[in-house]
């Protein structure tokens, strides 16, 4: 469905090409002084701007129309909406027929019988994802009144892979350069790699990194909601996303429980661990530790090569070359929707969990 969260519950609406883009926010606690520049700002980190992005340019200001009075939230639903300005579904319409590889033009067209939205993918395009940031930054302000800080930044671009960074690097170098990465050496190689495969008319993938800061023990309903799978669910919505990585992740299966345990001290009255192999959620529950999750995408699928298909109304093979306006690489511009989503199901379960309270005063 197009609802995520059980008490601060997000609707996103809208496709690709059509009116609009946005998402409703049920559940808003009353009282928030909302900060509309910060919703920009975090919708403007989005957007494409480089030589790295897609040519497409939309200016994608927020409007709220609902929710929102004096400057306060209500408690009422709040509806924001990016207007899409820039579209071009010329060349959509001369392939409406061929299956692009990689892309959910078969399972779409199968799914809704044809009905489906096919221009710049619709529904399935990241062009979503705009919505899921205004959401996204809304939750932000409200995990602040909890000290909750939400970090994201790249750690890998077509196997191109960072060294060791500190928070802080992550926190003044990340909107340093265009691949959105807080190794400043690597991210030149990243960059390069980019533009000589973009040349070459392929796409590349990569991981990202999300981390949540100061976020407080008890967050997650076992066993069906628990918290790192909710986070898992809300990733694999962005479009690309392929994997999702909690701590150790994959690398624990191979290391002995010895190795592998989180050992317990206490520092300053508080218990907390000597290593973070758990990725701050043990039980399905955040454990006080930050949250650290890598984000595996995989490369845009819209390639300007030459690639065989299948057209699914005369049902022959043929060949297909998607022109238009797309990304060589989702990584960069999805840094902000990975915090996005972070926040979104943090603040759920803030809610849920009493920690923010329904009214702020």
């Amino acid at each position: 469905m197009n609802s995520i969260g059980k008490e601060f519950v997000v609707t996103s609406f809208g496709e690709s090409h059509g009116k609009c883009i946005g998402v409703v926010v049920d559940g808003c606690p009353a009282g928030l002084e909302l900060d509309v520049e910060k919703i920009q700002k975090e919708l403007d980190r989005r957007k494409a701007g480089d030589d790295l992005t897609s040519s497409r340019k939309e200016e994608d200001k927020v409007e709220i129309i609902s929710g929102i009075f004096n400057g306060f939230t209500t408690g009422a639903p709040i509806t924001m909406l990016a207007w899409n300005k820039d579209v071009e579904p010329s060349e959509y319409e001369k392939r409406r027929f061929l299956l692009r590889p990689g892309h959910a033009d078969y399972t779409a067209y199968m799914k809704y019988g044809g009905f489906e939205d096919y221009r710049g993918g619709g529904r399935f395009s990241a062009r979503i994802t705009a919505g899921f940031v205004m959401a996204g930054a809304l939750a932000k302000q409200l995990l602040n009144l909890l000290n909750i800080e939400i970090l994201a930044h790249t750690i890998e671009i077509g196997g191109i892979k960072i060294s060791d960074v500190t928070i802080d690097d992550v926190r003044n170098n990340t909107e340093k350069n265009e691949a959105r990465c807080a190794d400043l050496k690597v991210a030149e190689k990243m960059i390069e790699r980019i533009r000589q495969v973009r040349d070459e008319k392929d796409s590349l993938g990569g991981i990202i990194e999300g981390i949540a800061l100061n976020v407080p023990v008890g967050l997650g309903e076992p066993v069906f909601d628990n918290l790192d799978g909710e986070l898992a669910k809300a990733l694999f919505a962005i479009p690309a996303v392929k994997a999702v990585e909690f701590g150790s992740g994959f690398r624990s299966s191979r290391t002995k429980g010895s190795e592998n345990n989180d050992i317990f001290f206490m520092e300053n009255g508080k218990i907390k661990t000597k290593t973070n192999n758990s990725g701050g959620i043990l039980g399905g529950i955040s454990n006080g530790m930050p949250i650290v999750v890598k984000v595996g995408f995989k490369p845009i699928s819209s390639i300007p090569k030459k690639q065989k298909t299948v057209d699914v109304k005369d049902m022959v093979e043929t060949e297909i070359e998607t022109i238009g306006r797309f990304d060589p690489c989702p990584v960069p511009r999805a840094v902000p929707i990975v915090e996005s989503m972070m926040g979104i199901v943090l603040c759920d379960f803030g809610i849920r969990t009493g920690f923010i309270s329904r009214v702020i005063k």
